[in-house]
């Protein structure tokens, strides 16, 4: 049985929480760079993938705000749909970097691809954006992850300048930290759970269970 894990979610809402001042202290300082806006889905598009603290927190979040009904599933159909075609397009990239292409340049061509994300409306707002990853979070100001620097494409903020940078190596740190964690609170017979990455979409479609979770004995495998 999977145990309470609301200890680690909500430690996981305070490093959220910190994510979200420095947001809004660089916005509030560089006011005329930002380009954020209600009806902007830019970064709704982008495709990344969740660390199991964060796949299992929007699971939760998910089935805690939509009950059973054709809304749930319409976005869970939609999921689906999005899953699937991320599938073969991850399967082309990794074709692509086995047949000895540069792997920097297939990471390259992996970042400008654009999906949109399942929990995008109609309206181009999230539906659940209280409970938004860190990621969507973090989009619109600088930051960088181990060197690289990155900005949102629509903003004002210009190559080479200097800016506050919201450094996300230590949020990476945090958020593996977290899901070992849960990996420990769980007591899973997988030593690698705390390794487990998925894209949103896969994170609504998961039950995160005790087989998946590895939670007892592993079970007997038929004849």
């Amino acid at each position: 049985m999977v145990p309470d894990l609301s200890p680690i979610f909500a430690q996981y809402e305070k490093l959220r929480g910190l994510v979200d001042q420095a947001f809004a202290q660089v916005a509030s300082r560089h006011a005329d760079c930002m380009s954020c806006h209600k009806g902007c889905s830019d970064c709704c598009h982008a495709l990344f993938d969740l660390s199991l603290v964060e796949a299992m927190y929007i699971n939760r979040a998910f089935q805690q705000k939509f009950g059973y009904g054709p809304q749930r599933s319409a976005i869970l159909d939609r999921a689906n749909a999005i899953d699937r075609q991320l599938a073969r397009v991850k399967k082309n990239l990794y074709r692509d970097y086995k047949e000895s292409r540069d792997a920097e340049t297939v990471l390259h061509e992996a970042a400008e691809l654009r999906m949109p994300c399942p929990l995008l409306g109609s309206d181009n707002k999230c539906i659940l954006y209280e409970a938004r990853p860190i990621t969507c979070r973090a989009y619109g100001v600088p930051t960088s992850i181990a060197g690289s620097g990155h900005v949102c494409g629509l903003a004002g903020f210009d190559q080479g300048g200097q800016y506050p940078t919201l450094k996300l190596d230590s949020v990476h740190t945090a958020l593996n930290n977290l899901s070992i964690a849960i990996e420990q609170a769980v007591h899973s017979r997988f030593d690698k759970l705390h390794e487990v990455f998925m894209p949103v979409s896969m994170a609504l479609l998961t039950s995160f269970d005790d087989s998946f979770l590895g939670i007892g004995p592993a079970r007997p495998e038929r004849d």
